[in-house]
């Protein structure tokens, strides 16, 4: 993102309520694995799409923040046999998933069965589940990751910003404590740490 791609995206998104709602799930993924007794954030995509861009970025704002929690176990459907050990872990880990646990998945397609089974696994054993979806707010049911998740991002709600945009947004915000800045400056600020800060990721 350069700098002027940040002055049309903060034109674009005021007044639209994005800014609000990438803070507001920001804030329920920041509380959820800083609350007493949290356990690890856990961290799945589909069977077609892996968040390795997210993985990475939770885990420099973990760093950033001083939140450890923030930095997450990726989870994956097909792990190969050679995978080094931080990404051998396959769906099973959601089955196991308990109270305390966070799940927050991201599905810029259909969810599947499989996972779906899982989640529904761990939400009743107690974990947190936040979703990251494509779909937009009204694609509700309570047979499908919408109807799962504890908290939705739908980010059909800003339909002109690529799915990866928001995983950078919720990631940055995630690493920020609640303030009093408005939502742009906050946005302006994050930006330019999208734009200007190394990554320290081993991913």
């Amino acid at each position: 993102m350069d700098a002027v791609r940040v002055s049309a995206l903060r034109e674009r998104l005021t007044g639209t309520g994005w800014l609000e709602a990438v803070g507001g799930f920001a804030g329920s993924l920041r509380r959820s694995v800083e609350r007493r007794g949290a356990g690890e954030l856990l961290l799945v995509g589909t069977a077609a799409y892996e968040p390795w861009h997210l993985a990475a970025h939770l885990e420099d704002e973990a760093a950033w923040s001083a939140v450890p929690r923030l930095a997450p176990t990726l989870l994956r459907h097909r792990p190969p046999a050679a995978a080094p050990a931080h990404l051998a872990h396959d769906l099973r880990r959601l089955t196991e998933a308990r109270r305390g646990a966070t799940v927050l998945v991201v599905a810029p397609g259909a969810a599947g069965a499989p996972l779906l089974e899982r989640v529904r696994d761990a939400r009743r054993h107690g974990a947190t589940v936040l979703a990251l979806d494509g779909a937009t707010p009204v694609a509700e049911s309570r047979g499908d990751l919408a109807g799962l998740a504890h908290e939705r991002l739908a980010v059909g709600t800003a339909a002109e910003e690529p799915f990866d945009l928001a995983q950078h947004l919720v990631s940055a915000a995630a690493g920020q404590p609640v303030g009093r800045r408005s939502a742009l400056g906050r946005l302006a600020e994050l930006a330019g740490r999208l734009t200007s800060a190394p990554s320290l990721s081993r991913w």
